[in-house]
């Protein structure tokens, strides 16, 4: 097989990739990372110096393709398949790629942030830095509910990047600060993500691994 993907199955970035692979029913061999090993830390870190999960491994072009959007860049110009990720129009895919960023950024960030804290001991606890944090994503969450005001089924038009990344930040930012009597759109448009069959099987993988998640 010559795609590999090196991801774990709770990681909100992995699951970005994982679902423009079961979009567009491409096949790969995923390989579990655990970076508590250290030798699967060490094996990983070849292809990942940074240590940022997933990386996308391709034998038949001896390419090794890191960070999401990329990825998903990648698969578009060599993988193409029924849903094209970023348009090929430079306004809609400039647009497609604000929101990517937007849910990366404004949304993962501070969300991981939280999480983060949550798994550190009392004595290195940063409460500054997580009352930041949440002030981040509920700024972000306003944003996004008033874009949505407008109706849109997908961030832009038709299924693509924007969406596989928003799925991961918004399922995981509604368990650090719940949607619900909130932001009820944000809410809405998570629940239309959950209902796509790629995503579904994406929760389904990550299912086992749910009891490692620090709730709050």
């Amino acid at each position: 097989m010559s795609l590999t993907l090196h991801a774990h199955p709770l990681a909100s970035f992995c699951w970005k990739v994982l679902i423009g692979l079961y979009e567009n029913d491409i096949a790969f061999e995923n390989v579990l990372v655990d970076l508590g090993d250290p030798a699967g830390r060490e094996a990983f870190l070849k292809l990942s110096p940074m240590g940022k999960m997933p990386a996308l491994r391709d034998d038949a072009r001896d390419e090794t393709v890191i960070e999401t959007t990329v990825i998903l860049d990648y698969l578009d110009a060599h993988y193409l398949g029924h849903v094209r990720f970023t348009p090929s129009n430079p306004d809609f895919a400039w647009r497609m790629r604000f929101w990517d960023r937007f849910f990366d950024n404004y949304v993962q960030t501070p969300m991981q942030k939280i999480v983060a804290d949550r798994l550190r001991p009392p004595e290195a606890k940063d409460g500054f830095g997580v009352d930041e944090a949440y002030g981040q994503l509920a700024q972000a969450c306003d944003h996004l509910e008033s874009v949505l005001a407008d109706g849109r089924a997908w961030m832009c038009g038709d299924f693509g990047l924007a969406d596989c990344a928003a799925f991961p930040a918004l399922f995981y930012a509604d368990k650090v600060q719940a949607f619900e009597g909130r932001w009820p759109l944000c809410l809405q448009y998570l629940e239309r993500l959950k209902d796509r069959p790629s995503v579904q099987r994406v929760l389904t993988e990550a299912k086992p691994f749910f009891k490692f998640f620090p709730e709050g």
